[in-house]
């Protein structure tokens, strides 16, 4: 039976008067564009029917479910969000200080902001440790994305900001097929490399092989 991200966590934070932050991020290994990193806060919910509900639109990790799924519930799900973060890592600082130290700095941008505008908030993640945050306040959380709504729904929101970047550059940038894979690194890009080249939004690391 197939299983579905839940409310546990989230029931466990509410019923001591925290807010819940599901932080995620998508764009670590691809070939070109930024790294995107997403924080969300749902609006504590306490009522049964209510929970049931909002888990029956089918909330999960952002890579198991397609472009339309993901687009739709960031749209059905805004009603129930308290208060939500993007932030990028540009390609730039990606190139000078390399994907690792992007996504920590991903990372520690979403919970800045969210600190800064929430009180009494712990964060949930997907396994990843956030740096220069209390530890006291964190639960990072194996297969987090498939197991936490907040962290599930975190990754859509920043899959589908990305996806709309990459598409949006691909008509800056034509010829590279942006729009299509999104800047991963498929057969159908590595060979638009060979014949163009890197652009200034490729991450010279990923593609050094391919040009």
């Amino acid at each position: 039976m197939k299983s579905f991200p839940h409310l546990n966590f989230e029931n466990e934070i509410w019923n001591t008067n925290f807010l819940a932050a599901g932080i995620d991020e998508v764009g670590r290994g691809c070939f070109a564009g930024p790294l995107v990193a997403s924080g969300v806060i749902l609006k504590p919910i306490k009522d049964v029917g209510l929970q049931k509900y909002i888990l029956s639109f089918g909330i999960n990790d952002s890579k198991l479910l397609s472009a339309s799924k993901r687009n739709l519930l960031k749209k059905v799900t805004q009603e129930f969000i308290f208060y939500s973060t993007v932030q990028y890592i540009s390609v730039e600082e990606i190139n000078i200080d390399g994907v690792g130290n992007a996504n920590k700095k991903a990372f520690s941008q979403v919970a800045q902001d969210i600190l800064k505008n929430n009180k009494n908030v712990i964060f949930l993640t997907d396994a990843f440790k956030i740096p220069e945050v209390d530890t006291a306040i964190q639960k990072n959380i194996i297969r987090g994305d498939k197991t936490s709504i907040s962290i599930a729904l975190a990754s859509i929101i920043a899959k589908v900001t990305r996806d709309t970047f990459m598409e949006n550059l691909s008509k800056e940038f034509p010829g590279y097929g942006f729009e299509k894979h999104k800047g991963y690194g498929t057969k159908l890009h590595r060979e638009f490399l060979k014949i163009k080249g890197a652009s200034i939004h490729h991450r010279t690391e990923f593609v050094k092989h391919y040009i």
